[in-house]
This record gives structure tokens, C-alpha cells and sequence, in this order.
């Protein structure tokens, strides 16, 4: 009989002003919240890759990874800045398809494989933490989970939705109050430039799938036009622009 996961062959998927994908429609009647399923877009799960690549020295379980996640490819713009995409049998990682990344949470959310994701990677970055980090006593996972539980608490009381790209890199990125990384510091840069060139073909499909200017909008284009503005010179009063 087949699974939850190979029955699912399509979801449809909006854009919304958090400038987030959440998925809207599904092909199975699956009991899902859909009001609070997201799914990282090629963008978003290129930056989750670059921040589980320092975990590989940690012990990092490739085939949990690949349990976790459902692979989608697009399949046709439905406009209104909604998506139709299908199942894509790609492997999560080095595909040269343009791959949208839904959590595996068909089951159960909290005992399923992507949940144990989430346990295995918060292991292991603490595991990074207490190896690079002269912590007087050696930190633990409760540690790491209790402090990231108040933060996304604080986030559900605001009425927002948890979207699945904040929970993974709150662990990924996460480090104690007090303490940093300067490898966290030094990549940060690296990681969004290699993320760029990772993804050349995204706008071209955008420009045949996706109006880029209704869609993929990349919070990094509104710091971009913000800083221009930062910048301008002001406009001069009359009497100031035509001196006597």
C-alpha cells in the first residue's frame, strides 16, 4: 500500500507577504493545516544546504536528510502569484532542476522524519558549539531547545506563522546569548554570493514560468533599493540650487 508521501503528486503553493511559499492545495486529502504549511523555495533551501555543511564533520546522516524532505519541480505559473508544482524524483542535493523543498510532516509532525531531522541537527550543533566555543560547562540540546522555544513562542503569540525555513535555521544558526562565532560571521557573505551563483537558471524560469516581478521576490532586492534611497543626495531648496 502506498504511503502518504508517494501518493502526493502535486500541490499548488502562494506567495505571501511574509515573502514566504505556503502551500494551499494538495492532490490527497491529507489532514494538514494548510493555513500553516510552508515549503522553502530553491533560494531558501540552497542557504539551509550551506548551513549543514559544517555539520558533515559533526556526523551529519545524508539519508536522514534526504527522509525529510519531498522534492518539488515546477509545473505551470496559475498567476496571482500562485504555483503549481509537481512531485520531482531529485535528490535534494546537487540537482540542476529548480527544486521547491516540502518537509515531510505528512504523519506526524513531531515524531515523523522530519522531526527527526530537526533532532539530528540540533545534536550536532551542539556538538559544533561546545567544539568551537570555551563554554565553562559544556552545553546541552534541552539548553538549545528551551531558549529556541521561547524565541518561535514568541513569534505564535505575535499571530504569525512559523514557517519551516525559520525553524531549521534557528537551530543551524543558532549560538548561546553571549558567545559568537566568527565562522558564523566569515560564511555569511560567502554563503549568499555562492547561493546566487548556485542558482543562474532561476530567473529564466521565472522569466517563463513565474513573472519575476509578481513572485520571487527576494527580500534582498527591497534592502537593495532601500539602501539607493539611503544614499540619494537630498533635493535642495530653490534658493539653495540657484545661488545669486
Amino acid at each position: 500500500m502506498p504511503t502518504k508521501k508517494q501518493k502526493l503528486e502535486w500541490l499548488i503553493a502562494a506567495l505571501r507577504e511574509d515573502f514566504n511559499w505556503w502551500v494551499i492545495e494538495v492532490s490527497e486529502d491529507i489532514p494538514w493545516d494548510l493555513d500553516s504549511l510552508g515549503i522553502l523555495d530553491p533560494k531558501q533551501w540552497s542557504y539551509v544546504v550551506d548551513l549543514l555543511d559544517p555539520l558533515r564533520d559533526y556526523g551529519l546522516d545524508m539519508d536522514m536528510v534526504e527522509d525529510a524532505f519531498i522534492p518539488f519541480g515546477i509545473d505551470k505559473d496559475l498567476g496571482d502569484q500562485k504555483i503549481r508544482m509537481v512531485k520531482a524524483n531529485e535528490s535534494l542535493f546537487g540537482s540542476e532542476e529548480i527544486l521547491f523543498i516540502l518537509p515531510d510532516v505528512m504523519d506526524d509532525d513531531e515524531t515523523g522524519p522530519y522531526a527527526d531531522f530537526l533532532d539530528h541537527i540540533t545534536k550536532l550543533r551542539v556538538q559544533l558549539l561546545n567544539d568551537l566555543i570555551d563554554f565553562e560547562q559544556n552545553m546541552s540540546t534541552s539548553e538549545l531547545e528551551e531558549d529556541l522555544r521561547d524565541e518561535l513562542n514568541n513569534q505564535y503569540f505575535e499571530g504569525k506563522n512559523l514557517h519551516y525555513f525559520t525553524e531549521i535555521t534557528s537551530i543551524l544558526e543558532y549560538t548561546p546569548a553571549g558567545y559568537s562565532l566568527d565562522e558564523d560571521g566569515e560564511q555569511s557573505t560567502g554563503e549568499e554570493e555562492e547561493i546566487v551563483d548556485e542558482i543562474p537558471d532561476l530567473q529564466e524560469a521565472e522569466e517563463e514560468a513565474i513573472p519575476q516581478d509578481e513572485t520571487m521576490k527576494w527580500e534582498e532586492e527591497e534592502e537593495e533599493e532601500g539602501l539607493e534611497e539611503a544614499i540619494s543626495p537630498p533635493d535642495l531648496p530653490e534658493e539653495e540650487a540657484d545661488p545669486k
